[in-house]
């Protein structure tokens, strides 16, 4: 009955803020939204005390039958639940980290005209969210994975009034399109070739069916890793998600850092049976991974927008999650994903409490000495990016060093990987502690009064999520013997990876405090011509703009359509179908003023056919 209820909760509630709106005062709309999720949060945390205790690999239960198919027989699709290992890792992070930003964004979101509509919509998003990771069979799992695709949308264009956001939502909506309809070929192949759709039963049926690097098998993973991109903002489909931080700051940490973009992640690993069977397949996620990671890491450098800075940053830790699913290292990279939804979240917060207190400025060259200004909130950004950095104790280096300790030796990644890794540590620790220098240190440069950030749910979400970001690692769990198989084999790595990887954040750190010593002192000069480079500057220009990928895709893909639609602008197609209707109506005309109702007219028309009659039948 508890996992029955786990995801309606927030979907009554959504219901109810949507039905009565502004009739509801905030207090009321606040304590019924958060509450929600709180309850889901309270329902998941017993059924994993139900899990641990049991023999059981997982906790089932079926709501009713929605429709059957028919392939090899029938095959019954239920609304279905199915709570086991993987999917308590993922409800924990939905619904405890949901409920914490949840929190905050009563807060944040008090002002506004539509509040109602906006905790509606984050209400709807915990609900297909929860519904992605509990479903025991892949059309619901895909109807989740539609919800949250949904939500994003309009909660990135929430304040749709602004021209910027309207086209980001639709931007997000589009790109991710691309890879959903990867995904649904994938599952319909895949339902056509093994008859099931229940998601334990794709596995075995998999390993049954199929020997390992079949053509079948390789084209079925690779559309399902499509989808699986798509979602997660990897190369080639990424470029949605910096400019999703048109949202508000709640959605941004919600969706876009926290649960929606690690979707991806949780699909290969739900699938793991069918990527193991598929290990080119594998040795791609690697690197699309290992490329995400670098590229995204490398954009960070030059954003000045502070919530870009995390988008990136966002898009590289989930190269880390990806790398470590190539490398068949499941565990730590659900590891890694429950950490970053920590750490990740805590750093979007804190960036809002930052910009509310800055009248919204986003801009980090204007502001600085938030030390002084802000000590709080610098203190808790400086957790967060101290966890990203990965620096030993922190929950950011135990689930990085897991995934970088996997790399080596596996034969679907390797050193190349192992070597992307160490260099995206690097990245990591320049583009965070030009952060924390441009934000935090120095004078301020931007000398506004300050707007009070410190309310009480405020306070709780960030200190809590700050407590988890550094002792989050404290809750891991090895999900290694859930996995049916593992493709890394534990091997005698050389001493010196570990060192390296252990020191390679401090070589970044060492390499920034020198580099961007300017930016450490406040020096106005060198920040105001850094800030001019990105504007003027034709390399820096380009890493800006996400490395030119989106003008590559302006160029070879949207310019091509317009113009196509603009030569096509009175429709080719449609003109063709409306001449074959001319020409209907050209005869019917002919035959009605035929039909004039005079004798005469008849007796020659009857005269004329027999004429013609008689002369075709003697030729």
């Amino acid at each position: 009955m508890i996992l029955a209820l786990l995801p309606f909760y927030p979907l009554i509630s959504a219901m109810a803020l949507l039905t009565l709106g502004k009739r509801l005062p905030w207090f009321l709309a606040s304590v019924l939204s958060v509450t929600s999720v709180l309850a889901s949060a309270i329902s998941t945390a017993i059924l994993m005390s139900q899990l641990a205790i049991q023999e059981q690999g997982a906790i089932q239960v079926t709501l009713w039958s929605w429709f059957s198919l028919y392939g090899n027989g029938e095959v019954p699709v239920n609304v279905a639940f199915n709570f086991d290992a993987l999917s308590a890792v993922m409800c924990a992070v939905v619904s405890g980290v949901g409920f914490l930003i949840h929190l905050y964004a009563a807060a944040y979101m008090k002002t506004d005209d539509n509040f109602h509509r906006f905790m509606a919509f984050m209400n709807l998003f915990i609900v297909a969210m929860l519904i992605l990771v509990l479903a025991d069979n892949l059309v619901l799992l895909y109807l989740g994975w539609e919800g949250v695709g949904l939500c994003s949308f309009l909660l990135i264009g929430f304040w749709y009034q602004s021209k910027e956001n309207v086209a980001a939502a639709r931007k997000a909506f589009i790109v991710t399109r691309i890879g959903d309809t990867s995904m649904a070929i994938g599952l319909f192949w895949l339902f056509n070739s093994l008859g099931s759709l229940n998601i334990e039963s794709v596995n075995q049926l998999a390993i049954q069916t199929w020997q390992t690097g079949d053509n079948t098998v390789f084209w079925i993973a690779l559309l399902l890793l499509g989808g699986a991109v798509g979602k997660s903002a990897q190369l080639p489909l990424h470029t949605w998600l910096p400019d999703a931080m048109a949202g508000p700051t709640p959605v941004s940490a919600l969706i876009h850092a926290a649960t929606m973009v690690t979707a991806g992640v949780y699909l290969i690993a739900r699938l793991h049976d069918v990527f193991i069977l598929a290990p080119e397949v594998m040795t791609i996620v690697a690197m699309i991974g290992a490329l995400t990671l670098l590229l995204a890491g490398i954009a960070a450098l030059f954003q000045y927008d502070i919530k870009r800075v995390l988008a990136y940053s966002t898009m590289s830790q989930i190269g880390y999650m990806m790398l470590a699913l190539g490398a068949g290292a499941w565990s730590a990279g659900i590891f890694h994903l429950m950490t970053h939804a920590f750490f990740k979240a805590l750093l979007f917060l804190t960036a809002g409490s930052i910009i509310w207190a800055l009248h919204h400025e986003q801009n980090i060259y204007r502001m600085g000495g938030m030390f002084k200004r802000l000590p709080v909130e610098s203190i808790l950004l400086t957790i967060g990016l101290v966890c990203l950095i990965a620096l030993p104790g922190t929950s950011g280096f135990f689930s990085k060093e897991a995934i970088i300790a996997e790399l080596w030796s596996s034969p679907t990644a390797g050193p190349v990987f192992w070597w992307a890794a160490i260099i995206g540590a690097f990245i990591t620790s320049i583009y965070s502690c030009r952060l924390f220098f441009l934000v935090c240190l120095g004078t301020a440069r931007n000398t506004v009064n300050l707007e009070p950030t410190m309310h009480i749910a405020f306070k709780v979400a960030l200190f809590t999520l700050a407590m988890l970001s550094l002792i989050g690692s404290w809750f891991y769990a090895d999900l290694t013997p859930w996995f049916s198989a593992e493709i890394t084999k534990t091997t005698n790595d050389p001493a010196w990876l570990h060192v390296i990887a252990i020191v390679t954040p401090f070589i970044g750190l060492l390499f920034s405090w020198f580099y961007f010593s300017g930016f450490r002192q406040g020096d106005k000069q060198q920040i105001s011509q850094s800030g001019k480079n990105l504007n003027e500057k034709t390399f820096y220009l380009f890493c800006h703009r996400g490395l030119g990928i989106d003008r590559l895709y302006q160029v070879l893909l949207v310019t091509p359509y317009i113009r196509l639609s603009q030569l096509n602008r009175k429709d080719i197609i449609d003109g063709a179908v409306m001449l074959l209707a001319w020409y209907t109506h050209l005869f019917k005309e002919v035959w009605q003023s035929s039909q004039n109702g005079h004798l005469r007219w008849y007796a020659s028309a009857f005269a004329l056919g027999f004429v013609l009659l008689t002369a075709g039948w003697l030729l």
